[in-house]
């Protein structure tokens, strides 16, 4: 940005501007040709413009007025706008322009007469009589004599020609800044161009400081005026900080985990710190901020010196993340809210919204505020949406989503169950017999319960009577009775029964069989411990017992022996 004086008018045409002119019928003509863009006119920077060539029957030059020759360039109601081609001679640049303009043209095209490279149609020939210079709107362009011929011949021929003036590539836009330069001199006496560029610099002076406040980090982040009126109110820079303070308060808030605060805030700054009350502040937001507990300097630190001559990291990455990439397209339209990289599109209703943030989430992943009544019909609740189910243990395999139902077998009480889900589920694992004893056969017979769960069988289980098949309850005395799942073993008075070995012992003394068990047992035991001496015995007299005279020797029964100082060697 900014203002230079030059030391003369001296103009060298090194650098020619262009824009791309797409031809897109007929078919012979189609292509992009380059033209150069006059320095006069208004050119639509960043925009383009599509209409037809027409090349007129008279006047080609267009150094007359198009009136005399009853010629008229205005377009029709839902027509094209007209590109008016004409011939470069006979009179200036923006006579040319002045009059393809007033016979109704919306561009104009000047073709070259003879082979040369393009370039830039100015005002300096032009003697400074003409005061319409400052009043032409319409874009001009040279095109190369070549070109212009083709153009020629294709309108002889009855084709109808469609273009497409382009500027969007005319200047560059490599980043997030804007830098101008504006060269002029003192010299107020060069008629209208001076008189035109006096009446910029008073027009412009205003821009140029507004432009300014409306920015902050010197000039990398702005917004328009709040109010379009640059001598009162607030300015643009003021709402840059204001949605910059929002950023970081969400910012903290999700740091503290805590997000909705960050909706708490918004709602609330609109609520006690609007415009028209003039509370649109610092000090408003700050007192909102410490209303909900947020750190205060945390979101200082955050939003940073909005006047520094650097990047704001976080407005980088807004800037960054409204530029649209692959399916995601660019945010050009405020408000905007975009779900899992799409942008929604429709009214800004919560029940709206809700809907489409619930049809963001995978089947059966859905938070229950999607599975609501409001937003939601219930499948399950209809013939449990045709799904398996197990009344008796209130166990289904319906799992209702927002986008209906799914059949899935699902984990009850940490007992997992496997099946399709619409005609079988079956409890799994350790746990099976806790839901429903595992769907196997159960029963309660004299206030007990029998299972065969544990047993792996669905089968029903039936009794075994061990008193008929003589399996238990054997013994002389004992007195058999069969119960379910079991049998009792009745005896005579004075017995004991002993049910791991199917005998009776006396309480007073021990039956036959008794005592005759437990003679034998007593016999063996002796006749183990005179074995065990025996052989003890043996060893001794075989090997000899431990010398206490020759530390570590051994001597055999019967022969004599010496005690000496050293030690023998045998």
């Amino acid at each position: 940005m900014g203002f230079r004086s030059a030391g003369g008018m001296l103009q060298l045409l090194v650098l020619v501007e262009k824009i791309s002119l797409k031809v897109t019928a007929p078919d012979d003509l189609k292509g992009t040709y380059e033209c150069a863009i006059g320095n006069f006119g208004v050119p639509q920077y960043g925009g383009t413009m599509v209409g037809f060539v027409a090349y007129p029957k008279a006047n080609k030059k267009a150094c007359k007025s198009f009136d005399d020759f009853d010629i008229s360039y205005k377009a029709k109601p839902g027509a094209f706008p007209t590109f008016l081609l004409v011939d470069r001679g006979d009179c200036y640049f923006i006579k040319k322009a002045w009059n393809a303009q007033n016979a109704g043209a919306a561009a104009i095209l000047v073709a070259d007469d003879k082979d040369e490279p393009l370039i830039t149609m100015d005002t300096l020939e032009e003697s400074g009589r003409a005061n319409y210079l400052e009043n032409i709107t319409i874009p001009s362009a040279l095109i190369t004599k070549s070109f212009g011929d083709r153009l020629k011949k294709a309108i002889d021929n009855g084709d109808m020609i469609n273009v497409n003036l382009d500027w969007r590539e005319a200047l560059p836009h490599p980043d997030e800044r804007v830098e101008y330069e504006f060269w002029t001199n003192s010299n107020d006496e060069c008629g209208p161009k001076c008189d035109n560029q006096i009446d910029f610099v008073k027009c412009f002076k205003g821009v140029a400081k507004q432009c300014k406040s409306q920015c902050i980090n010197h000039g990398r982040y702005c917004a328009p005026d709040p109010e379009q009126d640059f001598s009162k109110g607030y300015d643009g820079k003021d709402v840059v900080v204001q949605n910059l303070r929002q950023v970081c308060v969400f910012k903290v808030a999700k740091e503290h985990k805590k997000p909705w605060l960050g909706w708490d805030y918004v709602t609330n700054f609109v609520i006690r710190c609007p415009m028209k009350e003039k509370k649109y502040t610092k000090e408003c937001a700050d007192g909102v901020i410490k209303s909900f507990g947020l750190d205060h300097k945390a979101i200082d630190k955050c939003i940073g010196d909005p006047d520094a001559d650097e990047e704001n990291p976080l407005l980088k990455a807004e800037q960054d993340a409204q530029i649209g990439k692959d399916s995601r397209g660019d945010v050009t339209i405020l408000p905007t809210l975009v779900i899992n990289n799409r942008q929604y599109r429709g009214k800004l209703d919560k029940g709206a919204v809700l809907k489409a943030l619930c049809a963001g989430f995978r089947e059966t992943t859905e938070p229950s505020v999607c599975l609501s009544e409001d937003i939601q019909t219930n499948e399950c609740l209809e013939n449990n949406g045709g799904c398996w189910q197990d009344k008796a243990a209130n166990i289904t395999a319906c799992k209702d989503t927002f986008c209906g139902r799914v059949c899935e077998c699902s984990v009850v009480k940490g007992v997992k169950f496997v099946g399709d889900g619409y005609t079988h589920c079956e409890a799994s694992g350790s746990g099976r017999c806790e839901i429903n004893n595992g769907g196997c056969w159960k029963d309660i017979r004299d206030g007990r319960t029998y299972s065969a769960c544990t047993m792996g069988s669905r089968d029903k289980c039936e009794d075994i009577d061990e008193c008929k098949e003589r399996t238990a309850c054997q013994c002389k005395e004992c007195k058999c009775k069969n119960t379910w799942g079991s049998y009792e073993c009745g005896y005579s008075g004075g017995l004991l029964y002993m049910k791991e070995h199917d005998t009776c012992i006396s309480k007073n003394g021990a039956t036959e069989t008794g005592w005759g068990f437990l003679w034998v047992i007593f016999f063996g035991v002796v006749a183990a411990g005179v074995a065990g001496y025996a052989v003890y015995k043996y060893r001794i007299r075989v090997y000899g017992l431990r010398d206490p005279c020759h530390h570590g020797s051994i001597h055999a029964p019967g022969q004599p022996r010496r005690c000496s100082e050293s030690f023998s060697s045998y």
